[in-house]
């Protein structure tokens, strides 16, 4: 069996290909050509809603593929990296305006293969058209700085130069939105690139660097491959020529992808899972709370590494809290994301499903857990043909349980009881990872003390554990990257290097650390 039929069958849970002569055929960009794989084949990528919609057909890249992208990049690199950093801005400034006149239609496209509702999908437009505009302006503000040197007659500063070439391995649930926030830095500090985006979603990142090429983003800057992980990803990841390969998906994905980086001493940038804690204290305002816990529970059907996966509420609240929370998940539509009525979309794929309703069941056999609501996949009427689940809460939940413990990346949440606040920071601290919280209280003391308490990278009070602006560093601590972060201005030290530059001239030698200098020299 061919490897594109074999992928097929594990996304869409069946032995058979749905052929459809009426499905566009897409192609890879490489140098800025758009072409085939050396694989000749493709693998058609269905709608989540309803998977008898053939979105695409995409190319099934292969390792040759992914060495013809780093070779365009690498001849285009000289170039580029020697276009004024101002120049390069001026490009992707255009970039940002061609996104903001196409964002409906791109919008709905990530619907139709991804799933989340159209506001959703908007807002991931919205953020890639964010990106591109606050990073561009860092095309006039690539600083370094200077200093002080210890010798007199000389001149110290440092400046930022580019990597070089960078892999880009992109995830399903932010199609568009976290390719923008690795591509864009990447572009104005004067890198080159391929992307390999996720097999699920990749119609949208072939809409972004379509975006690059009307731009004009010249041709070997920006290449893009689709296809697998375990070969175009494979491939990508063990490139002697990639410098820098930056990763969004798992944490097991991510350990893989360190260790061939590591092999190679490439430099490695990886964004991984979440198990986000929300605080509800006895004083929060317990509407507003359940508002934002739906949010981010249920936000693009949980499938977010900032999800709110645990809700930690204190024991004078946590009876209202547990049945307010239970009415409106109950409430909420779940439907196609394309219906504007519709509140929650489908999950991914088939694998996905498998993967949720597996901890659904675990949740039900855990002792002392209980299924406040949900727990089940929706297959009649307008679900019959895609990938629904219902929005699940699990209450009563010790914070030891795996369904408390492991990212389930679906609809699914669980509220565990606290006394204190302290008690609550220490179970918000008592996972593996540590990427996003957030605590509702009017108490200004307690929000601070809890800000500073908990260790995890973003921080919210009165608000969800999802909702971060490009203008801040985004990432978190443990299990969830290794140390770097993106967006903000954070995220140009992923892709640039520091050099350092001294000026001596004192018209002599003079040995720093060793030789005396008098006062006055």
């Amino acid at each position: 069996m061919s490897q594109a039929k074999k992928a097929l069958n594990r996304k869409n849970g069946r032995g058979a290909a749905r052929a459809s002569s009426q499905a566009k055929t897409y192609y890879n960009y490489i140098g800025g050509e758009w072409v085939r794989a050396s694989s000749g084949e493709f693998f058609e990528n269905f709608n989540p809603a309803d998977t008898r919609d053939v979105v695409g057909r995409f190319p099934v890249s292969t390792k040759e593929d992914v060495d013809r992208a780093v070779a365009a990049a690498r001849e285009a690199f000289d170039r580029w990296r020697r276009t004024p950093a101002p120049r390069r801005a001026e490009i992707l400034f255009r970039l940002g305006n061609i996104l903001i006149e196409k964002k409906d239609r791109l919008a709905r496209e990530m619907t139709r293969e991804m799933g989340k509702v159209l506001k959703e999908t908007g807002g991931d437009v919205q953020e890639a058209i964010d990106c591109t505009f606050y990073t561009a302006g860092e095309g006039r503000r690539l600083h370094g700085f200077t200093t002080p040197a210890e010798m007199p007659n000389k001149f110290a500063m440092c400046v930022r130069q580019p990597v070089g070439l960078c892999g880009l391995i992109t995830p399903w649930n932010f199609p568009m939105a976290i390719p923008s926030w690795k591509l864009i830095p990447a572009l104005v500090c004067g890198n080159t690139v391929v992307i390999k985006p996720a097999e699920d979603t990749p119609l949208s990142s072939i809409n972004l660097v379509k975006a690059c090429e009307e731009a004009g983003v010249p041709a070997g800057v920006v290449n893009i491959v689709t296809g697998y992980g375990e070969t175009a990803g494979a491939a990508i990841t063990a490139n002697p020529d990639l410098r820098l390969i930056s990763f969004t998906g798992s944490t097991e994905t991510g350990r893989v992808v360190a260790s061939a980086c590591a092999e190679r001493n490439a430099i490695c940038s990886l964004e991984m899972g979440g198990k986000n804690a929300i605080i509800i204290l006895d004083d929060a305002d317990i509407d507003l709370a359940i508002e934002g816990a739906i949010w981010g529970a249920f936000g693009t059907s949980g499938q977010r590494c900032t999800a709110s996966s645990r809700l930690i509420v204190h024991k004078k609240v946590y009876k209202k809290f547990v049945q307010k929370l239970v009415e409106r998940a109950r409430g909420l539509r779940v439907g196609d994301g394309a219906d504007a009525k519709t509140e929650m979309g489908p999950v991914i794929n088939a694998d996905a499903v498998h993967k949720i309703m597996g901890y659904i069941e675990v949740g039900q056999r855990e002792d002392g857990a209980r299924l406040a609501c949900g727990g089940n996949r929706l297959t009649k009427g307008e679900h019959a043909h895609g990938y629904f689940i219902e929005p699940t809460v699990f209450a009563d939940c010790a914070p030891s349980m795996r369904i408390a413990q492991e990212e389930i990346f679906g609809p699914v949440t669980s509220v565990i009881p606290a006394n204190s606040l302290e008690e609550a920071i220490e179970i918000t601290n008592g996972v593996r990872y540590g990427l996003s919280a957030a605590v509702y209280t009017q108490d200004v003391n307690r929000a601070f003390h809890a800000m500073n308490e908990t260790y995890t990278g973003i921080f919210y009070v009165n608000s969800s554990t999802i909702g971060a602006e490009v203008h801040l560093p985004f990432g978190g601590t443990k299990a969830t990257g290794n140390g770097h972060r993106e967006a903000g201005t954070q995220v140009l030290d992923i892709f640039s290097e520091w050099k350092s530059v001294y000026i001596d001239y004192s018209g002599r030698l003079q040995r720093a650390q060793i030789d005396e200098v008098k006062l006055g020299e």
